[in-house]
């Protein structure tokens, strides 16, 4: 599912799970006053999805998959937050691509597929020592509905968090439609509350019916030529501007890592 049939369509979800986080105030505040985000949009963005991307080729008990645990752990170790606050940026990366993929991609996934999406990030979510983990999708999709309910606002930190980042998606998607990278969005998303709490635009009838049918465009031709033979991902290879050449492990990870004192404001 992810490194082959719905490759594209998951990667996109990783994407528009990664800006939710700066729907939250809280959460937005903690990044903001991380540095990270502004300072070094594309890297921290690349970064978060390589790590997943490795935990999945190579698995959770894998050395590679180890290291990169140890990763998680050490620069969350300090971050300020609750457990929901936690629990919930775990099941975006769950719940927001499987959602993406279901209503848009080429094929639904399987509930083999869903239910080994949600087996993998549940045991994710024990290695990090977080608590009141669902146990199906339909409980991961119900805890991040109520919490987004609840804690989904505007500020002026999520604002500008979601300004740096925008040139990420910016640079992945082809360059006539760059001007349009922001009303986009808005449609990708689909929830006003959403994209008022991220400074985008409103989203447009128009905006959602060229969505619709370019993904029913791409999705046709999806359906008529053979499936992928090489894995949308291969760890250590190169696959965007920030590592040209390839990485090795140690280069993923954020230079501000934060301290106790984060932690106790």
């Amino acid at each position: 599912m992810v490194m082959f049939d719905l490759a594209k369509d998951m990667e996109l979800g990783n994407f528009l799970s990664y800006y939710r986080n700066f729907a939250v105030p809280r959460l937005a505040n903690t990044l903001a006053r991380n540095g990270e985000i502004v300072a070094r949009p594309m890297k921290r963005s690349y970064d978060t999805a390589i790590v997943i991307y490795e935990l999945i080729a190579n698995g959770l008990d894998s050395p590679r998959g180890q290291e990169m645990i140890a990763l998680l752990n050490r620069v969350h170790r300090y971050v300020p937050g609750t457990p929901d606050d936690f629990r919930y940026v775990l099941l975006t990366l769950l719940v927001v691509p499987i959602r993406w993929t279901s209503s848009h991609a080429w094929r639904q996934p399987t509930e083999t597929e869903v239910a080994a999406a949600t087996r993998f990030f549940v045991e994710l979510g024990q290695r990090m020592h977080i608590g009141d983990l669902p146990q199906t999708f339909t409980e991961a999709a119900d805890i991040l509905d109520r919490y987004e309910s609840d804690n989904v606002e505007p500020s002026p930190a999520g604002r500008r968090l979601m300004d740096s980042t925008v040139r990420v998606l910016q640079a992945t998607i082809p360059g006539l439609v760059r001007p349009l990278t922001r009303t986009l969005l808005s449609a990708m998303f689909d929830d006003d509350g959403l994209t008022d709490a991220l400074g985008l635009p409103r989203r447009h009838g128009w905006s959602r019916a060229m969505l619709d049918m370019a993904l029913a465009i791409r999705n046709w031709l999806v359906r008529h030529k053979p499936l992928p033979k090489e894995p949308r991902f291969i760890p250590g290879s190169s696959g965007s501007a920030v590592y040209p050449n390839g990485y090795e492990l140690h280069d993923l990870g954020p230079a501000n890592v934060m301290s106790p004192m984060d932690r106790d404001r």
